[in-house]
């Protein structure tokens, strides 16, 4: 995707390493310690767990994967290559994150944020949000191809709109992410979805028609439960706003013009501007804007009483590199309209690292394709070839912790297997998708995961988000479905079974 707003150019080359081939209990070895260790260590920190053990746990997950590779002639270097390799990999995500935390920096000073949601407050309401978030989410996405940039402008401002009419932020949270997905997905300017067709060798468009057989069930599901929901909700009355409108009044100049700054970052991003470009430069818009619009906040954040040049420099580089905030009269603003600015992103850095050292050193030893073709084995029907890339794709997000691999590893490794069985390229395509692309932001430690968690409301955010991430949790379903019942499973010779 620019989706997951990585860089792609990457994606096409991925490649897997093979060594003497583990036993699959050697391969999964260090799966079976990470998700032990990772279970034990929620138990202990909860919530707390991304913002430093769960590091610290994928770096013990890669000591076990070493330790099998040293007892399989595998040598530290080569090991340690791949991990370089891994985390040069991650490049363009790390620097995205960096330019998304100097982003929510500006824009919140700004008052770009703070007029999103006062003017979002007067129109949604409890009932109906949800399923709005969901419809906004989907129609940004796919005018951006980005999951990545509708999380951190739409969503959000949507998650403290969510927040002040008193609905849960996880349910908000789901809700951004099931519309952003679901645009990230069917967009073709997604870098995801250009890259499953591409591993499975079929046609871009083919495959966006082939996946709207799945999908589009899939999102209508989400939209009714988010409608049940909705009609569901435990709210006291009325939400009381006044408090709110008022508050966001006093403590920013509101104005409908600085819907400009955001806009112009759809608009670059729909232009195929690069997206660390338009980042950057949205999170410079967002800065002038401060200086214009709310020239008491900026010299509050210089700590000086007048606006000059250096004061005017002095915050908005604050806004962007460190920890802001603005205050209100109201105490739920309060926390909402902090920001930590691109340190507050370090955490985050960290957890990808972290996270692809655990993946390069489990592929420098042949661990993840001695997975993925036990998994291959065991398709000896069609509907055993699908699951078995469902199987493979969850399983690449979980230990390699990279969405990309996910695509990459089971596209090569599947690809001939489905046209021994004479199906098209879109049933790999689309599979890769269904349970590939949107099953990583399930997962905490992937990349995915820990962008959207840090930047929709900070390190709680996965698991609280997770059990309404509908869309994410359908889809791989949703595909086993119409393989089991031979729904629209396309031949290669051009029909429908």
């Amino acid at each position: 995707m620019i989706g997951q707003d990585k860089n792609s150019s990457q994606s096409n080359n991925s490649t897997i390493i093979k060594n003497k081939e583990l036993n699959i209990w050697e391969a999964l070895t260090p799966v079976i310690a990470l998700v032990g260790m990772l279970a034990y260590n929620i138990y202990v920190f909860g919530d707390d767990a991304l913002s430093g053990s769960n590091q610290f746990i994928l770096l013990m997950g890669a000591s076990i994967a070493a330790i099998v590779g040293f007892l399989n002639k595998i040598s530290y270097q080569q090991m340690l290559e791949e991990v370089a390799e891994n985390v040069k990999s991650t490049t363009g995500a790390l620097l995205i994150l960096l330019m998304v935390g100097a982003l929510a920096g500006t824009w919140m000073v700004s008052g770009v944020i703070p007029t999103m949601i006062y003017y979002g407050l007067q129109i949604l309401n409890p009932k109906i949000f949800l399923a709005a978030c969901v419809v906004i989410c989907a129609i940004i996405s796919i005018a951006t191809g980005s999951s990545w940039t509708t999380s951190a402008t739409v969503g959000i401002a949507l998650v403290g709109i969510g927040e002040t009419l008193g609905v849960s932020m996880g349910m908000t949270a789901g809700a951004v992410l099931s519309g952003a997905y679901f645009g990230d997905k069917m967009s073709p300017l997604s870098d995801t979805t250009n890259l499953a067709p591409a591993m499975a060798g079929g046609e871009l468009f083919d495959h966006i028609k082939y996946m709207s057989f799945t999908t589009i069930p899939t999102i209508s599901i989400t939209l009714i439960l988010f409608i049940v929901i909705g009609l569901n909700l435990d709210i006291n009355g009325t939400p009381q706003i006044q408090d709110k409108l008022d508050a966001i009044n006093d403590a920013f100049n509101i104005s409908p013009w600085l819907f400009l700054v955001p806009i112009s970052v759809i608009l670059m991003i729909i232009k195929k501007t690069p997206p660390l470009i338009a980042l950057l430069l949205g999170a410079l818009f967002g800065g002038i804007a401060a200086i214009i619009a709310q020239p008491n906040i900026i010299m509050d954040i210089a700590g000086t009483d007048t606006l000059t040049f250096k004061s005017s420099y002095k915050g908005v580089i604050n806004a962007m590199t460190v920890d802001t905030a603005v205050e209100t009269t109201s105490i739920e603003l309060n926390n909402l309209f902090t920001s930590g600015g691109m340190a507050g992103m370090l955490g985050t850095i960290w957890l990808i690292i972290c996270a692809m050292v655990f993946g390069g050193v489990m592929d420098a030893i042949g661990a993840l394709s001695r997975i993925t073709n036990a998994l291959l084995n065991m398709a000896t029907t069609t509907f055993g070839l699908f699951a078995s890339t469902v199987a493979s794709c969850l399983a690449l997000n979980v230990t390699a912790s990279d969405q990309y691999l996910a695509l990459v590893v089971p596209g090569k490794m599947f690809k001939k297997a489905y046209e021994d069985k004479g199906l098209a390229p879109e049933n790999l395509s689309r599979t890769l998708e269904d349970s590939g692309t949107v099953t990583s932001v399930l997962v905490p430690w992937n990349t995915c995961g820990a962008y959207h968690s840090k930047v929709l409301f900070g390190y709680a955010g996965a698991t609280a988000y997770i059990p309404y991430a509908f869309f994410s949790i359908l889809s791989p379903i949703m595909t086993l479905l119409f393989a089991g019942f031979s729904i629209k499973i396309k031949q290669l010779k051009g029909d429908f079974n």
